[in-house]
């Protein structure tokens, strides 16, 4: 039986996170809370602590004073190391909030031009999250080593906190060559 003439989508509650997975409700409610929700935004930890504390929220706060950026290598020709950019206890920022996900990096500086590939992954090493395909990478390009200033959005699932966040960076036919960039959060209650 159809719904009466006078039933409109406008008119159905919606639960939005909390509601039945892949509704459209809790679809439209994901993307609401994407577009319009607080951002956090993270650099390399001052004191870091293992694979536990490795990101500070930015400038002087009552939760963090990072001013420095993270920073990756690319290898030799090939992948660099994979570095750890969010440790198991740097997230949740808002202690009420369940997931995050990485939805820009800021760009800070490379020390060669050229093409850039850089590889975000998540789980408990970057190898892992590489295996399990929970990662997302981008390309780039810069027209000479320089300090520059870029917001580069990011798309990926979102993720629980604690989760552990990795990096790592490839120049074709370059021997090494650092990028430096902060990342910035969007975290989630459901």
């Amino acid at each position: 039986m159809l719904p009466s003439p006078a039933w409109h989508i406008d008119q159905v509650a919606i639960t939005g996170l909390l509601g039945m997975v892949d509704s459209l409700a809790y679809r439209v409610h994901e993307i609401e809370r994407h577009v319009h929700s607080w951002s956090r935004w993270f650099g390399a930890a001052n004191t870091p602590d293992g694979e536990l504390h490795v990101a500070d929220r930015i400038g002087k706060s009552e939760s963090g004073d990072s001013e420095t950026p993270f920073v990756i290598d690319a290898g030799n020709d090939d992948w660099g190391d994979w570095v750890q950019i969010l440790g198991s206890t740097d997230t949740p920022a808002e202690l009420t909030k369940v997931g995050y996900d990485l939805h820009k990096w800021a760009l800070i500086a490379t020390e060669k031009d050229g093409t850039h590939f850089v590889q975000f992954a998540f789980g408990i090493s970057g190898a892992a999250a590489l295996a399990a395909g929970t990662y997302s990478e981008m390309v780039f390009w810069t027209d000479m080593p320089q300090n520059i200033m870029q917001e580069v959005s990011v798309q990926h699932r979102r993720v629980a906190t604690g989760t552990k966040m990795w990096a790592r960076a490839f120049i074709p036919t370059v021997d090494t060559g650092t990028v430096s960039f902060f990342i910035g959060l969007h975290e989630y209650e459901g």
